[in-house]
């Protein structure tokens, strides 16, 4: 009799406990301020207040009439495409409290590092004139993919505010020898929605870099784009894309994003 009053007694102060914990946990409701973004391989929860957007080389020097790309007779229609759908993106998420990440790929004016002399950064940047001077469309002196140049500008109509965050990098990661893991963890970011150029080149591998330090990316796949492959029946871009929706993150688009982004904000204006 007295092994089942202490039994009764045990099991009661137990559900109480679990009962205080779960009142607890639904008086927190950290889903409350989740947004859902239908995407591939299946829909994805995110919390806007955890969530950075990453605009990846949105330079001239890829993106632009007169750049490194166009100067090398890369088609940079794709690029430029993408340049509505991220402004719309960009728009969307500084309205929801998102922080904003510019990676911007920009080397010394010594090219000091680019690399070792017979590295592949180096020897395959070189082929295509990184630290050359031209002349910009607008006149200016500039040097392609030199930092603080019209040629590492990002382009006019994606132009950084002032609470936006610009990040140099070297090498095609935005993770390799930069701020940027430190930067995340700085505002406790956990989702990365990612945009920019080129697909299969930076973008995929800045995203496989965030895969490995567990953050959760969705790649928007009318925000990016990929000049390799481009005439091919399958291109790099779907290749990417389709690695990220089965391995390393989300695929979803710019108008679901926006709109999973409006169907919150009535509930938070209540």
């Amino acid at each position: 009799m007295q092994n089942l009053v202490i039994r009764f007694i045990f099991f009661g102060l137990l559900g109480s406990e679990f009962c205080i914990a779960l009142c607890a946990a639904s008086a927190a409701d950290p889903k409350s301020e989740m947004v859902t973004l239908d995407a591939k391989p299946e829909r994805i929860a995110i919390d806007p207040k955890q969530t950075a957007v990453i605009v990846v080389d949105m330079e001239n020097d890829f993106v632009a009439k007169g750049g490194m790309f166009d100067r090398a007779g890369a088609d940079i229609s794709g690029a430029q495409k993408a340049i509505a759908p991220i402004a719309k993106v960009l728009a969307a998420g500084r309205q929801a409290g998102m922080k904003i990440i510019y990676l911007k790929m920009g080397y010394r004016p010594d090219l000091s590092d680019l690399g070792a002399p017979d590295s592949v950064n180096r020897t395959r940047h070189l082929k295509w004139g990184v630290g050359q001077k031209i002349r910009a469309p607008d006149g200016q002196e500039s040097r392609i993919r030199i930092r603080d140049t019209w040629d590492t500008d990002i382009v006019p109509e994606l132009k950084p505010q002032a609470s936006d965050i610009v990040i140099y990098k070297t090498r095609f990661s935005g993770f390799y020898q930069t701020e940027l893991d430190a930067t995340l963890k700085k505002f406790a970011v956990k989702y990365l929605i990612v945009t920019g150029v080129t697909t299969s080149i930076c973008v995929e591998s800045t995203v496989r870099d965030a895969m490995f330090r567990d953050y959760l990316c969705v790649l928007l796949r009318d925000c990016m784009s990929e000049p390799i492959g481009h005439d091919l029946p399958r291109t790099n871009h779907e290749a990417s894309l389709l690695n990220a929706e089965v391995l390393l993150g989300w695929v979803s688009d710019s108008e679901q994003f926006v709109k999973a982004l409006l169907v919150k904000a009535p509930q938070a204006s209540r």
